[in-house]
């Protein structure tokens, strides 16, 4: 009689078991990233200052705001309270203690990281498009009710303010996995750049050597609409890589090589 030998039923489910798909990653990590009471607080934060902001805009004056103009204004609080979003979906990991979980369902951890990244430049882009809705209305109002001259350009500094929020996202992305700490992350994306910021005023003979160390100082250029040449650029791909490009890889390292706890 010849025995008839089996495969184990573990060997056969973990054949057939698949990777996790990044679009499927994606699309928790971006959950995660809006599906917050804080975040929605912040959510809230931001659209009451737009609001505050176009009031403003439209009402003060004659009303004549280009829609470039209501661009920035309607973007500014982006730039500046949007990659908050960004640290707290990133820091959660550690401060909600869900690293575990995701985790668990993803080894690979890097994966993770892009999928934070990806969703956290998503959302800047998605939400600057929601900006220039809400600006085109403000200009359109201000067209009709206050007989304000039509002006529907945009130029170099609406492009200028996309790819400063793209990098400030990421940056906000970059200083939660460095740090894995909600409040010190916050604490040094708002309080370095205002220290940094003071002392570029304060200490005139460093004038040409700011823009070098001051990702504030190399991009008012590009968020002015200013024309940007190469020495220009160069400065904002050093400036970028030190306060962007520096934490991206220490926090990635400690992803990589930490471990994962449930408290």
């Amino acid at each position: 009689m010849t025995a008839v030998r089996t495969a184990p039923a573990t060997a056969t489910r973990s054949a057939t078991l698949k990777p996790v798909p990044f679009t499927r990653l994606t699309a928790y990590e971006w959950r995660k990233q809006l599906d917050t009471r804080a975040v929605r607080w912040l959510f809230v934060t931001i659209a009451v200052i737009t609001a505050g902001v176009l009031a403003v805009s439209a009402l003060v004056g004659e009303g004549n705001v280009s829609f470039e103009a209501f661009v920035t204004n309607t973007s500014t609080p982006l730039a500046m309270l949007l990659p908050i979003v960004a640290i707290l979906a990133t820091t959660a990991e550690w401060s909600q203690r869900t690293g575990l979980t995701t985790f668990t369902l993803e080894p690979r951890r890097l994966r993770v990281v892009w999928a934070k990244l990806v969703t956290a430049v998503g959302s800047g882009l998605a939400f600057f498009l929601v900006a220039v809705v809400i600006a085109a209305l403000a200009h359109l109002a201000v067209i009709t009710f206050r007989d304000a001259d039509a002006d529907w350009g945009l130029g170099a500094m609406t492009a200028g303010m996309v790819l400063m929020l793209a990098i400030w996202m990421v940056q906000g992305v970059a200083f939660g996995l460095a740090l894995q700490s909600t409040p010190g992350a916050i604490v040094v994306y708002l309080v370095v750049p205002t220290i940094v910021g003071a002392l570029t005023a304060l200490v005139q003979s460093w004038e040409n050597v700011w823009p070098w160390i001051d990702l504030q100082t190399s991009s008012m250029p590009l968020i002015m609409g200013d024309p940007m040449g190469g020495e220009q650029w160069a400065q904002l791909a050093v400036t970028a890589a030190i306060w962007v490009g520096l934490p991206l890889l220490v926090g990635i390292l400690r992803v990589q090589r930490g471990e994962i706890k449930t408290a």
